[in-house]
């Protein structure tokens, strides 16, 4: 049963301070306030800079007193250049912190200019291996309030950041428990806007972020429920989303849905991030598009492990006949519906560097969360399969 919109408004703590509901984002120079701001940053991505949605923020914190600045010089994968010209701009306007506004771009450059602009090291000092989240100076992170414009990343409720290094084409993951947003402000209206097909890229980020979790061998529990109300949230609203980007109800359960994603993640990624990121960091693709158009193919070589995990929620999905060809044939079939292609092909990734690929994959953070460890000769096959569109050979 469809539930009330006025049903869907509402404040929650969990993993962070969140506003939910429509005309939230009303409030954003006050909860600026609360954090002690008097000169926040905001920081976006180039596209959503140029829209009303932006410079109505920014001329309504100003005209509450807040010297509100705007920065918005990024890529689509943004890189290390992007945050430190971020640091640079939030150290020129003397600055006293961020508003994250956009999509995982726009999030992840705020929240690691949050991060850098009380650091001496660089960026890449942080990256999430070992302990070197330890190296962070935490007195000079910049508070953050982040304001999601599209469901799928859900950066907003992330303690990392995932910058591209050009220098080696490589995406890397920089990390710290204080580079959680203080503060979530999720608003279905501004998210209304958005295109069918970025509508459909990023709400298939977020089925995998936490369709991978849900798989992921990793002991959590608790990440595990999330996942399974977050895949359900995908298959009810996701196509209402894309067919209609006006409903309310639909935007607001999909930036939930992102929300719970990003919240499941910490049991673990897979296949489909560690093949995503290389590809994204060699070709500039999108990410939610690569994770969509990657899913079906990464699900059926983790058959084996997974099978018992995907029949229980092929039951709560009340899917028929319920089990994993039911629950492949559910992703295949709402790939097709939302307007996915089949093959990485499609978006025009060529069939080059699969050993490279291969080897960028095993080598990934998100490897490790694989249900099945894959050798680099397995991810390059497996980019194959995605490249040429053989899901069943």
């Amino acid at each position: 049963m469809s539930l009330d919109y006025s049903d869907l408004t509402g404040n929650w703590n969990y993993p962070n301070s969140i506003k939910a509901g429509a005309g939230t984002i009303a409030a954003l120079p006050d909860h600026c306030k609360a954090l002690e701001m008097s000169a926040p940053l905001l920081i976006t991505d180039p596209g959503l800079a140029a829209l009303p949605m932006v410079n109505d923020c920014v001329d309504k914190c100003r005209a509450s007193g807040l010297n509100c600045g705007l920065f918005s010089k990024m890529k689509l994968n943004p890189t290390g250049e992007n945050v430190s010209d971020g640091v640079d701009a939030y150290r020129a306007g003397e600055h006293d912190g961020v508003i994250a506004f956009g999509g995982g771009s726009g999030l992840d450059v705020a929240k690691a200019v949050a991060l850098m602009v009380g650091q001496n090291r660089p960026i890449w000092d942080f990256e999430d291996v070992g302990d070197n989240w330890t190296r962070v100076d935490t007195t000079g992170v910049a508070p953050v309030v982040a304001v999601p414009t599209t469901a799928g990343t859900g950066s907003e409720v992330g303690r990392a950041s995932i910058i591209t290094d050009e220098a080696n084409h490589i995406k890397k993951i920089i990390f710290h428990p204080s580079m959680l947003p203080a503060l979530v402000i999720l608003d279905p209206e501004l998210t209304v806007g958005l295109p069918a097909h970025i509508t459909a890229a990023t709400g298939m980020d977020a089925l995998s972020h936490n369709l991978e979790a849900l798989c992921s061998p990793f002991y959590h529990p608790m990440a595990e429920g999330i996942a399974v109300e977050g895949i359900r949230l995908v298959k009810d609203y996701l196509p209402r989303a894309v067919a209609d980007g006006s409903d309310l109800e639909a935007r607001m359960q999909m930036l939930v849905a992102s929300s719970m994603g990003a919240t499941a993640f910490q049991k673990g990624l897979g296949g489909m991030h560690a093949l995503a990121h290389p590809l994204g960091a060699l070709y500039d693709a999108h990410h939610g598009l690569l994770n969509a158009i990657l899913m079906p193919y990464v699900l059926k070589v983790n058959r084996e492990a997974i099978e018992t995990r995907l029949t229980r929620l092929s039951c709560y999905l009340e899917l028929k006949e319920p089990g994993f060809d039911s629950f492949l044939q559910w992703v295949l079939d709402l790939r097709k519906q939302v307007g996915i292609p089949n093959d990485l092909s499609g978006i025009g990734i060529p069939e080059s560097d699969l050993e490279l690929i291969g080897k960028m994959a095993s080598e990934d953070p998100s490897a490790g969360g694989n249900p099945i460890l894959l050798t680099p000769a397995e991810y390059a096959n497996l980019c194959r399969k995605a490249l040429r569109g053989n899901l069943f050979s």
